[in-house]
């Protein structure tokens, strides 16, 4: 058994016991469904649905990729110049903790009385806002852990500040700015279906799980949220295949067979 399989198969056995469980509870001890449906009736509403669960997908969707997108680049230039410019980064970190901090159900109406209520532009500013802290702080954490030798070598080379962040941090940093985006990469998601929970276009997950939540359609409503971790699952699986494709291999040691072998290759 290699490791891949093994790495799957104990989160699959408990997925597949707790799902066998919930389903035992429900129709055992008789819950009713508008404390918890069980996993079979919620199937049956998501097959029924699949087209509606997938507009109202693709609708939170695109929201969350845009303001991932738009988060993402801002959250990665504003850390370039905090670690290039002290006086940006004594500006920048305080407004980035200072938006960070404003909670969601705070900033949707909000932007929402601001804008027109047939536009989803109000959803992806708080999807934007809410990505950028994570970016920010992930990438300038990574851009400041240069190893000195690195930094003393392009010293040498007089290469001017920018070609230092450019060919030297940028890349240095590319693990702490996919741990970034791990967590923002979820969240985004979140940040988007909460945000339609406060008005708006009708088109998305969150309306759609709050109407059929308002109509005791409680099973139907269970599907929506199948629908949204699904969408919040695509979103990290995606980051996480990037990360891998970008992932530099790694040179092999010179104490084993192949590293061994190298350097006697070299040496001749």
């Amino acid at each position: 058994m290699n490791a891949q399989v093994k790495s799957v198969l104990p989160p699959l056995i408990f997925g597949v016991a707790g799902l066998a469980l919930w389903q035992l509870l429900t129709v055992a001890a008789g819950v009713p469904s508008f404390l918890l449906p069980s996993p079979t009736a919620i199937a049956g509403e998501f097959t029924d649905n699949f087209g509606r669960i997938l507009d109202a997908a693709t609708a939170t969707g695109t929201n969350a990729l845009i303001g991932l997108i738009l988060g993402s680049v801002c959250g990665i230039v504003a850390a370039m110049f905090a670690v290039r410019f002290h006086v940006v980064d004594g500006l920048l970190t305080p407004l980035a903790a200072a938006a960070a901090a404003v909670p969601i159900v705070a900033l949707a109406p909000l932007l929402n009385s601001m804008y027109s209520t047939t536009t989803d532009t109000p959803r992806r500013m708080v999807v934007t806002i809410v990505v950028f802290f994570p970016m920010f702080v992930s990438t300038a954490r990574g851009l400041r852990q240069v190893p000195q030798v690195h930094a003393d070598l392009m010293t040498s080379y007089a290469a001017g500040g920018w070609q230092v962040t450019r060919t030297v941090r940028l890349p240095a940093a590319l693990p702490h700015l996919f741990t970034g985006l791990r967590i923002a990469a979820p969240g985004a998601v979140i940040a988007a279906i909460i945000a339609e929970y406060f008005g708006g276009l009708q088109n998305g997950l969150g309306s759609r799980i709050t109407s059929a939540a308002a109509n005791t359609a409680y099973p139907r409503a269970w599907a929506y949220v199948v629908g949204a971790m699904l969408v919040g699952l695509l979103f990290l699986s995606v980051v996480l295949v990037i990360e891998h494709l970008t992932r530099r291999p790694r040179p092999p040691s010179p104490f084993t067979a192949k590293g061994l072998f190298n350097t006697a290759w070299r040496t001749k």
